[in-house]
């Protein structure tokens, strides 16, 4: 029936028969919009975009290429407070790291980021206070802080929160600026990979390995390190691969 109705070139038949049924993530919408907008009918295009994001507003996940097309036909507008808007609601929705960043973006061009950063590092940490962790780990805002660069906070917040791949992430972005604190993370998470096998353990143990030795160097503590390593390879010295890995990365 579409291929039909798209072969007649009728977008208002085309249009009903795509309302029919419409996807509760806002794609089917978007599929309308596309084809008002082709059509010349840009003002009916940007209606149906906007009603799909009210239509799927309570839904948990939206289409991220109805936002995105909304959110460009308000810049295009120069609608800036608009684009603010609608990615401000789906980082409350959504309560993502990607969500953030977008918000961060569309607040960054209309220069309002400062009151929008504070507002949105509320509520994250309003998720903490609830117990409300992160999707795919450690707390969202633990996330968002690191990608802020906003190390010192990162570090102030991360103590009974962070996971190890969040504190991974700092003690990497503070090996010269918190030099023993990141130390000290690269070697709890050292002791944490001693049990672990196969190539990718061996080969995460290896980076960890080179951040602590970094850390030392900063610290002028080299021949701790180099203590710690030796201990390090006479325990495990019977896993051949990992002895191969550590010579490859020079440790």
């Amino acid at each position: 029936m579409e291929r039909l109705v798209k072969a007649e070139g009728d977008v208002d038949a085309l249009v009903a028969l795509y309302a029919q049924d419409l996807d509760p993530s806002g794609a089917t919408h978007l599929r309308i919009a596309e084809e008002l907008e082709s059509a010349g009918r840009a003002d009916e295009a940007l209606t149906w975009a906007e009603r799909g994001l009210r239509d799927c507003a309570a839904e948990t996940y939206i289409d991220g290429h109805l936002v995105d097309y909304l959110c460009a036909r308000y810049a295009k507008a120069g609608r800036s407070a608009d684009v603010v808007g609608v990615r401000r609601d789906r980082f409350h929705a959504e309560r993502s790291l990607a969500a953030y960043q977008q918000l961060r973006s569309a607040a960054q061009a209309a220069q309002c980021w400062e009151a929008e950063r504070v507002a949105a590092l509320a509520v994250l940490r309003e998720d903490v206070r609830r117990e409300r962790g992160g999707r795919y780990g450690g707390p969202v805002l633990i996330d968002t802080l690191l990608d802020d660069g906003d190390v010192g906070a990162a570090w102030c917040e991360a103590a009974g929160l962070a996971d190890d791949r969040q504190w991974e992430r700092l003690a990497d972005l503070s090996r010269e600026t918190h030099p023993a604190e990141a130390l000290a993370v690269y070697l709890r998470l050292v002791e944490r990979l001693k049990e672990p096998t196969g190539d990718r353990a061996y080969e995460h143990l290896a980076r960890l390995l080179m951040g602590a030795r970094e850390c030392h160097r900063a610290l002028g503590t080299q021949k701790a390190f180099t203590d710690h390593l030796a201990g390090l390879r006479a325990e495990l010295k019977r896993r051949r691969k990992l002895m191969n890995i550590l010579d490859r990365y020079g440790l």
